[in-house]
């Protein structure tokens, strides 16, 4: 019987044959992230560990993302003490305003196909779209490895999802995984490896490949992962990677369960208020006003989301009575939207941008929260009842498209419903 792909890969890393769903494994780390909210647990820990040398640390990125910038001298000096440890360690470090962790690992060319990524952030899932296994640890798991370079792991059960025919114009990987959480609920593949395939995933950009990865997160994956081909291979060569070394499951591997779930069927979705599992198609709410327009986070922060929300916004004014913020996942891609035009456009069109960052989305910074009984649609991953920093303000999640035509209408829109809106059928 063949290997899934997370098989496969922790095999390779930790220098057996092959493993199998529910082996534990120590396994060999190729890069490792920390970012600034579970760093003073790593630095504790490195302290109480005593480690003579931490070999690792030279393939660690430190990265100043949730407290970012610091609210407080508390986290002020949280950053100071990250300074410090990377320039005394060889660590790589990015800090305020480079960008959101999973952004700059990527784009610094921090990793390729075939490798194991680790780094303190759930949402580290997100690496899979590189044919990487990316996964989440603890702030003290990462003193180990440092000192180590390795980790331990049970080996998932996976699970394939099919993703046949093609999305349509206006739907976007997002919707994809929004429609997932609706059919399989939050946590509802607690610890499986999620293997997307099929022609929808094929015509993907990176930019939503990466989409569907970090989402997994919500859905309780351990890991989330694509094939890799000739768009993975271009994107990682132009951003200094090393050598990809692909890997594929074997056509006889055993998985927990299959799904196929038809693209070309899916319209925009939208996450209801508090739950990131209450799906409705956005044609469903469309009375549901709204106050605050969020486009940004490790989830929808990328070039092309902000290309859809300047299709939409380009010439016209968001709705009176809504403000909208976009926060660029990291500085590269600020500077690419800006010499797109693309920054100039929204804010022309009322839009603030903020230098990227997780501090808005977490609401952990504290300087763009919504008011009581005030109604956000965000690109976000997550609407947990707080998120954003106010208790009692309700947050609705879709694409960055529905974002931004909802901003525009200043109620929840179907973007395929505005002018602009017509979007090329680049999924295709």
């Amino acid at each position: 019987m063949g290997l899934t792909l997370a098989e496969k890969l922790l095999a390779r890393h930790a220098g057996l044959p092959s493993t199998r769903a529910g082996d534990l494994v120590v396994a060999n780390v190729s890069f490792a992230m920390v970012h600034d909210a579970r760093a003073p647990n790593a630095i504790r820990m490195v302290e109480k560990m005593g480690a003579k040398s931490l070999p690792f640390a030279n393939k660690t990125a430190w990265v100043l993302d949730h407290f970012s910038p610091p609210p407080t001298v508390e986290a002020a000096q949280g950053h100071t003490a990250m300074r410090k440890f990377a320039d005394e360690h060889g660590s790589v470090l990015y800090d305020i305003g480079d960008g959101i962790c999973h952004q700059v690992m990527p784009e610094g060319g921090h990793l390729t196909c075939g490798d194991l990524i680790v780094g303190t952030d759930t949402h580290s899932v997100t690496y899979g779209a590189f044919n990487a296994f990316g996964t989440g640890i603890e702030g003290t798991d990462v003193s180990a490895v440092m000192a180590t370079g390795k980790v331990w792991l049970r080996v998932p059960e996976s699970v394939r999802v099919t993703l046949k025919g093609h999305l349509q114009p206006g739907v976007w990987a997002k919707d994809v995984t929004l429609h997932m959480l609706g059919k399989f609920g939050a946590e509802g593949l607690n610890y499986r490896a999620i293997e997307y395939v099929g022609s929808a995933v094929q015509a993907m950009e990176i930019d939503d490949r990466m989409t569907l990865c970090n989402h997994a997160a919500e859905l309780g994956a351990k890991a989330a992962l694509l094939e890799a081909d000739e768009k993975t291979f271009a994107w990682l060569k132009a951003h200094g990677a090393k050598t990809p070394a692909p890997l594929s499951a074997d056509a006889d591997a055993h998985y927990a369960d299959h799904f196929e779930i038809d693209a070309s069927q899916l319209a925009p979705q939208v996450a209801r208020k508090h739950s990131v599992d209450d799906i409705v198609s956005a044609h469903e709410v469309v009375s549901q006003k709204i106050n605050f327009a969020l486009i940004g986070t490790c989830t929808n922060g990328r070039l092309d989301d902000i290309r859809q929300a300047a299709a939409v916004l380009k010439g016209k004014r968001v709705a009176k009575g809504v403000r909208m913020i976009i926060t660029p996942a990291s500085r590269q891609i600020y500077l690419a939207a800006a010499r797109e035009g693309l920054i100039e456009a929204l804010t022309e069109a009322g839009a603030s941008v903020e230098a990227a960052g997780c501090g808005t989305c977490v609401g952990i910074t504290n300087h763009l929260i919504p008011g009581d009984r005030e109604v956000v649609i965000s690109s976000a991953n997550r609407n947990f009842q707080g998120r954003l920093g106010n208790h009692d303000a309700d947050i609705w999640l879709g694409s960055a498209a529905t974002v931004a035509a909802s901003a525009l209408t200043g109620y929840i829109t179907d973007p395929r419903t505005v002018a602009g809106g017509q979007w090329e059928a680049s999924h295709a």
